[in-house]
């Protein structure tokens, strides 16, 4: 494959959707020239404040967008304008559900396909429901096969695993964790699935949630290409060679050559699991 351009935007997420919609539209200029742009856990929608609950719960579930709706459309329009894959953490409203969701957006199908979180950690967990395996998809991008989990999912060694399976060569980690032990766990699954990792982290000093950033990109031997990126607002861009995956996996190849599937198996139920399911015979 030919040479490829990862980027990470790193931005704060207003309690506005449209607001924060308006703040990414206006950063088409930067994202041009990128293929693939990954973009905060929930920054359409914002990150659940500590003690939601009643009137602030119901302006919270107000913010959160449809999949697809029509903020996902002006989304799409930013992802054909640029020639971009767009990947975005977004609060989803389905029903009266709300799901942490990771949003593929293709520069020529548009809306390509969603991952939900499979299971909100902390205070998330009471406000946030689980998402199950039927949203697990990899997207064809101009950098290659890409995927995404979200935030503390990278910690669920079975999920990375299914990934892997699955080819995937541009890791896309949209989160809210701005830690130095994060940084870490992003070079780790970089160098563990033999892949690109895009983790792109909200930058919001104010509030009750201050996040100091920290997005970064690592390659397949788990080195920083770019990042991180602290204390600012701005793009985290690296140029790649997708192909480089490839060549790393000749020694390490964790669903392939270095498996052992006489020991260890894994089965993945991709079988959607709605709540109520209606019958006719």
């Amino acid at each position: 494959m030919p040479e490829a351009t990862v980027s990470a935007l790193q931005l704060a997420a207003s309690r506005d959707t449209r607001t924060t919609l308006d703040r990414i539209l206006g950063y088409e200029a930067e994202i041009r020239g990128s293929d693939v742009v990954v973009l905060p856990e929930a920054v359409l929608g914002g990150y659940p404040a500590a003690g939601l609950s009643g009137e602030r719960f119901t302006r919270y579930f107000e913010q959160a967008v449809e999949v697809p709706g029509p903020e996902i459309d002006e989304l799409a329009g930013l992802s054909a304008r640029t020639g971009a894959t767009l990947v975005v953490g977004v609060v989803e409203r389905d029903g009266s559900t709300l799901y942490c969701t990771a949003v593929f957006l293709d520069p020529v199908t548009g809306y390509a396909g969603k991952h939900r979180k499979l299971v909100p950690t902390m205070r998330e967990r009471l406000v946030w429901g689980r998402g199950d395996g039927s949203t697990l998809p990899v997207v064809p991008t101009a950098a290659g096969l890409a995927g995404a989990a979200l935030c503390w999912e990278n910690y669920l060694p079975l999920l990375r695993a299914a990934m892997y399976a699955k080819g995937i060569r541009v890791w896309c980690a949209p989160t809210v964790d701005d830690r130095e032990v994060w940084r870490s766990t992003v070079r780790h699954i970089a160098a563990e699935g033999r892949c690109f990792v895009v983790s792109a982290c909200p930058y919001d000093p104010e509030g009750d949630d201050p996040f100091a950033g920290g997005s970064l990109i690592a390659g397949p031997s788990g080195d920083v290409l770019a990042g991180p990126l602290l204390d600012a607002e701005g793009l985290v861009t690296a140029k790649i060679d997708p192909d480089e995956t490839i060549a790393s996996r000749v020694e390490l190849d964790v669903s392939g050559h270095y498996s052992r599937p006489d020991v260890f198996s894994l089965t993945v139920d991709e079988t959607p699991r709605p709540g109520v399911t209606f019958h006719r015979d």
